[in-house]
């Protein structure tokens, strides 16, 4: 499922306005209903960001993965339920009712998966959990970075990743000036878990400085990492990778810059373009 955005595209030295075909994120919250004793419970399970479509599928591979289950005849239906929502019109929750619970520690299962779930974004057991905490925008016009700098700065990430060379499997976050200097780089298997780590390390040390700073990152762009930048105020986002559609719509809503699909001599602009200088 994806959704057409107008951008900006930067290719061989000139700026052209086009479409793009964006794949659709959004939360699908599951719960789950279940027989305690005489009675049956309905409880929130988790949320997970996906792209709709085939939704009864993924809860019931999830339910079977997490071992919430034992076999796939445990589950006595999947249903979607609620008002349809978003620009999407799509229902973003889920029911799935199991038959045989007798054996299962919802409980256990429950907080296992929420501690040890690498993505924050899903362990959050309410839709209402995802409206950010943060009210003002970024600043709308700085810092200014050259068209040079943001193709520049993915390679400058990959040349001073010290796992990558040896593994060629591992994320990267860096932390740049609007001059395209690397002010301090975090690595980890886990996309988000880099950027905790660069944030996390930027902020003990008091390099943070958003008025002449962006972030890259390697892959692609989702709503959880740009929630994460949009934490330190940080306005732009440079990623390898192409955004999601919730990474731009949340981008747009803080005047974030937010550039994917950066290659030797070509960029997208998904946001905001007044912090890009070309000439």
């Amino acid at each position: 499922m994806s959704s057409k955005y107008k951008i900006l595209k930067f290719n061989s030295g000139k700026f052209e306005q086009v479409e793009d075909l964006v794949s659709i994120e959004e939360p699908l919250e599951i719960s789950l209903k279940f027989k305690k004793q005489n009675d049956w419970i309905t409880q929130n399970l988790s949320i997970t960001m996906r792209t709709p479509g085939n939704d009864e599928d993924l809860v019931r591979g999830f339910l079977f993965n997490e071992q919430i289950i034992k076999k796939i005849e445990d589950i006595n239906s999947v249903e979607s339920y609620g008002e349809k929502v978003g620009q999407y019109n799509i229902q973003n929750k889920i029911l799935a009712t199991l038959n045989n619970s007798e054996n299962v520690n919802i409980s256990k299962i429950k907080r296992d998966f929420l501690t040890n779930s690498s993505c924050g974004v899903c362990g959050k057991s309410s839709l209402d959990a995802l409206e950010i905490i943060k009210k003002d925008k970024t600043n709308s016009s700085e810092p200014q970075i050259s068209e040079e700098v943001v193709i520049q700065s993915p390679n400058t990430l990959r040349d001073n990743q010290s796992e990558f060379s040896k593994t060629g499997g591992i994320h990267a976050s860096g932390l740049f000036t609007s001059n395209g200097d690397l002010v301090e780089l975090r690595e980890d298997v886990g996309r988000h878990n880099a950027l905790d780590k660069l944030v996390g390390s930027v902020l003990v040390n008091q390099q943070l400085d958003p008025k002449s700073q962006f972030i890259t990152c390697s892959g692609r762009l989702n709503f959880e990492l740009v929630q994460k930048v949009l934490m330190t105020n940080i306005g732009i986002m440079i990623g390898v990778g192409a955004p999601t559609s919730l990474a731009i719509d949340l981008a747009n809503k803080f005047d974030m810059t937010l550039i994917g699909f950066v290659k030797r001599d070509s960029f997208n602009i998904y946001t905001n373009n007044k912090k890009v200088i070309v000439g």
